[in-house]
């Protein structure tokens, strides 16, 4: 099974481009480091308040799947808030 988790981003604190690379990268490295996902921007765009996130996950189990995703929307949710950032969106696909 593959989990696919989609996290639609606005964020208010940011004022460029840089501001808005600075939350990504910073969101991107501390999903990675705290579940041992893999994390993408997904669709870049050069609009300085929004982004877009992709998490994925593989493992043999589709409930871990379940679990782990919304542990990592979970985490999202409160390091986006810490940036600045919120989640305005997200969807979990399995494939």
């Amino acid at each position: 099974m593959i989990a696919h988790l989609t996290l639609e981003i606005r964020i208010e604190a940011a004022h460029s481009l840089k501001d808005k690379r600075q939350v990504v990268r910073s969101l991107k490295d501390r999903l990675r480091a705290s579940f041992n996902v893999s994390v993408a921007e997904l669709d870049p765009s050069h609009l300085w308040n929004q982004a877009t996130i992709g998490v994925v996950s593989v493992s043999h189990s589709r409930d871990y799947l379940d679990g782990l995703m919304k542990n990592v929307e979970r985490a999202a949710t409160r390091i986006a808030n810490n940036l600045g950032a919120e989640i305005t969106d997200s969807f979990v696909e399995y494939l």
